[in-house]
């Protein structure tokens, strides 16, 4: 099992590229059910394996309070593991071959609305040190929809305000191109003429956005941001930096903009990531109706 695990997780980044997180997370679930395997059944051939063995070993996951998320992932590492033992001629039988993915139940993302989201910026204070950064920050989230990681490691040399685009590098390490607002441009460039240059340090990067020491923000102090002009906002409602990702999609969507479009500015590989927001807007048009149908 262990050869065998090394050989996938070098197929996945050699051939597959996929990123350095995703080839962890898959060997962790192999090793832990190889482990188990050892352990349990005396078994460290993956010729040995049977479908009923893989099953024990996802049922006493759940049982152990494992999410289904979670247990969804360590399904999908162990079907594509003897797939490709299998194609590989390794493997005379995929075990694995109909094991089914477990159903998850989707929750509907929070939003704020576009009043909340005016809110959270008109309260941030320009006038203090790093309110100009943090209102450039802000914006930028809710104008192209950002991950607070894609964020905090954009550079200068991605940022194109005269055309309105930047360049971030998402999941998968994969590169895209997002339209950056008005608004946002110019919150942007009052960032980079007025308070940007007295945070440069010796060792400064070309982040964009910077810390008082003059080096890029970490995703949790980007968070301990948002939080904080939320609570001065006086909202009520948990926001957080991906709530602006949510807000940002379901307002492009209300307003009328194509849902592959707004894939591809999220960067979502599948368009049934995307498509959770067109709950939220039905959800949306629903409440309005029976609010104000006479007849509702």
């Amino acid at each position: 099992m262990e050869q065998a695990i090394d050989d996938f997780i070098l197929f996945l980044a050699t051939e597959r590229g996929l990123s350095d997180n995703y080839q962890l997370s898959t060997r962790r679930s192999l090793e832990e059910f190889a482990a188990w395997l050892s352990k349990t059944k005396s078994i460290t051939n993956p010729a040995a394996v049977t479908l009923p063995l893989i099953t024990e070993h996802l049922t006493l996951r759940k049982k152990s309070g494992l999410a289904a998320a979670s247990i969804k992932l360590i399904v999908v590492a162990i079907k594509i593991f003897f797939r490709f033992l299998h194609l590989r001629k390794r493997l005379i039988k995929d075990p694995a071959e109909v094991l089914p993915l477990p159903r998850i139940e989707r929750y509907l993302p929070e939003t704020l609305n576009e009043i909340q989201v005016e809110q959270l910026l008109d309260a941030i204070p320009v006038q203090q040190p790093l309110g100009l950064r943090d209102r450039a920050m802000i914006e930028l989230l809710y104008a192209s929809g950002l991950r607070i990681s894609e964020l905090t490691t954009a550079r200068l040399e991605a940022l194109d305000l005269d055309n309105g685009m930047i360049r971030v590098t998402g999941k998968g390490n994969k590169t895209r191109l997002i339209p950056v607002g008005k608004n946002a441009r110019d919150a942007i460039r009052t960032y980079l003429d007025k308070e940007r240059p007295r945070l440069v340090g010796k060792k400064t990067g070309s982040e964009i956005f910077l810390s008082v020491r003059g080096s890029g923000l970490t995703t949790a102090r980007l968070w301990q941001i948002v939080k904080m002009h939320a609570t001065h906002a006086g909202l009520e409602s948990n926001v957080y930096p991906h709530l602006l990702r949510h807000s940002f999609a379901t307002h492009l969507l209300s307003n009328g903009a194509d849902l592959r479009i707004i894939q591809e500015m999220l960067g979502h590989a599948d368009i049934s990531t995307t498509q959770i927001y067109t709950h939220i807007d039905q959800n949306r048009l629903k409440a309005v109706h029976h609010k104000f149908h006479p007849r509702s």
